[in-house]
């Protein structure tokens, strides 16, 4: 199945820590990046490589280089709180930026900025956002990058619902998805229960 719920003891443990509302702008933004990382690190274990020679003060070696290029795609402006840690773990990543809001009238997303570095259609892609609610946004996301030609996409959320995870797939069964959590519900007003609250504000410190 596309969807993948990481079980690894950290995670949960960090995840718990950015639940408790008592946590402060400085302490959420440093753990989701911590937690960014660690899902990183762990579904990054099938990652293609190529064998380089190196030389070393000793003597001549094989080594193992990255057959793809990596970019990731945050979605802003949540997505950006998960783009440090990331780039600590692959220096040589690119990032590509989307932008979008919610249309007051339809709530369907509309997109208001996006950036890609050349040559993304050959590279492997990670669309990073906190939450997978909806999956508006994320699908929206995924279109766009389609649309470009890539082919290798891979959704990358901390804390997600089924509602979210079973509009995306039925859209885009390609798609791999890995979350830190699978949460039960959304409620009335689209928030993921029991959830973090809103990523964002609690990212930048904005209400």
């Amino acid at each position: 199945m596309p969807l993948h719920v990481i079980d690894h003891p950290l995670i949960k443990h960090k995840i718990t820590m950015i639940r408790d509302q008592q946590c402060g702008t400085k302490q959420f933004r440093e753990i989701v990046e911590e937690i960014s990382a660690l899902m990183v690190y762990e579904i990054t274990r099938t990652l293609e490589l190529s064998e380089i020679e190196v030389i070393t003060p000793i003597a001549k070696t094989i080594g193992y280089t990255l057959k793809k290029p990596i970019v990731i795609v945050p979605i802003l402006r949540a997505g950006l709180g998960m783009t440090q840690g990331i780039q600590h773990l692959i220096p040589s990543l690119k990032v590509a930026h989307i932008g979008m809001y919610r249309d007051k009238d339809t709530l369907k997303p509309q997109l208001y900025y996006a950036k890609f570095p050349e040559g993304i259609e050959y590279s492997k892609t990670f669309i990073l956002d906190p939450l997978l609610a909806t999956g508006g946004s994320i699908e929206a996301a995924i279109v766009q990058l389609k649309k470009r030609g890539v082919k290798d996409i891979t959704v990358l959320s901390i804390i997600g619902v089924m509602e979210g995870v079973n509009h995306i797939l039925s859209l885009h069964p390609d798609v791999e998805i890995y979350l830190g959590n699978l949460d039960e519900k959304l409620n009335d007003h689209a928030y993921i229960v029991p959830g973090l609250g809103d990523a964002g504000d609690r990212l930048f410190g904005t209400k």
